[in-house]
């Protein structure tokens, strides 16, 4: 059931994001994930899930903030990096810290600057909710998404508001 489970939640598309903090020696960890989401504004809140066997799952467990990148259509690779075991996720790739103290990646189509505000537990992930500290987006790029176990990209033509 688990292939087929996974195939199908595969049909819905998502956007890309890169997810950081600071390790606890102080170095930056990152990460890419498509489980993403806004909670609420009024407070503002985001959230996202980490898998408890993910190589990085210790440093966002206790992680006292992190910052979202949400990525635009030119970063597939910068998406395959941060998804990839066992290489510097870091060399080469502009950052800076944030006001929470979290690294962020200065290439982005929305950054979100957080400080965790819950952990909640999500069967064989660890669900983080972040209080929004600071956000910066950038118009007229289009997003990268996931879809069907692939990167693509959309066009950037707006549609009709649901």
């Amino acid at each position: 059931m688990s292939q087929a489970l996974r195939r199908a939640l595969g049909q819905y598309a998502t956007g890309v994001t890169v997810i950081t903090t600071l390790g606890s020696d102080g170095r930056p960890v990152g990460m890419t994930a498509n489980s993403f989401s806004s909670l609420s504004m009024d407070p503002p809140l985001v959230l996202w899930s980490i898998g408890r066997k993910s190589s990085n799952f210790v440093h966002f467990e206790e992680a006292p903030c992190f910052a979202v990148h949400v990525l635009h259509a030119g970063q597939a690779g910068l998406a395959a990096r941060f998804a990839t075991r066992d290489v510097d996720r870091f060399e080469g790739v502009a950052a800076s810290a944030g006001a929470s103290g979290a690294p962020q990646l200065d290439d982005f189509l929305a950054r979100f600057d957080c400080a965790t505000e819950a952990r909640l537990p999500g069967g064989d992930h660890l669900i983080l909710v972040g209080r929004v500290l600071a956000f910066d987006e950038r118009e007229g790029l289009a997003p990268l998404v996931f879809h069907g176990g692939r990167y693509a990209e959309l066009n950037n033509e707006r549609g009709s508001a649901p």
